[in-house]
């Protein structure tokens, strides 16, 4: 959703609010793509400070599904943004300085809560903290039940001694 900020920018110590609704549906980065199953719209303050500076602030909730890094599992991640940015403006026509979220004198409130986001992203997300994961042969969830896989791993400096083993093995 975009948000005109001209009338806001043009006044030093002038204060603008605006109900804004998340206009994503899924959080895409290199990582991959993830559905957002969970947004509340949520109010943005801006303040033109004077000294060529606006700040924003503003808090929301957005849940999205992120896969478990051991079993695959979609777990619902929720992330609490709380919004409190400075942005320089420049020029005579107020626009800002280098922020990847303005475009002249409009800001872009999804290409801020996509920047929230990517900032808070979390290393590792598991189901539970006890997740036993996927078998690496047949690919079972170990959380379910126990497969029928060689557990045992061979040597790699016995495969040599292995091979004359299976050679010879009576049938």
């Amino acid at each position: 959703m975009k948000v005109e900020l001209a009338d806001v920018m043009s006044s030093e110590g002038m204060e603008m609010s605006e109900q804004v609704e998340l206009g994503l549906s899924s959080f895409q980065s290199r990582l991959g793509r993830f559905p957002i199953v969970g947004k509340e719209p949520f109010t943005l303050q801006f303040f033109n400070e004077g000294g060529r500076k606006l700040r924003i602030l503003g808090e929301t909730d957005v849940t999205i599904a992120i896969p478990c890094s051991r079993c695959l599992k979609e777990v619902d991640w929720a992330f609490h943004i709380a919004v409190d940015k400075e942005i320089s403006l420049v020029g005579e026509d107020g626009e800002a300085d280098g922020s990847d979220c303005m475009a002249g004198t409009s800001l872009d409130a999804d290409q801020l809560i996509f920047g929230e986001i990517l900032v808070r992203w979390p290393m590792k997300v598991l189901c539970r903290e006890d997740c036993k994961g996927i078998c690496k042969r047949c690919g079972a969830d170990l959380n379910i039940a126990e497969c029928q896989c060689q557990k045992a791993e061979p040597d790699p400096r016995m495969a040599a001694i292995q091979d004359i083993f299976n050679k010879f093995k009576e049938v």
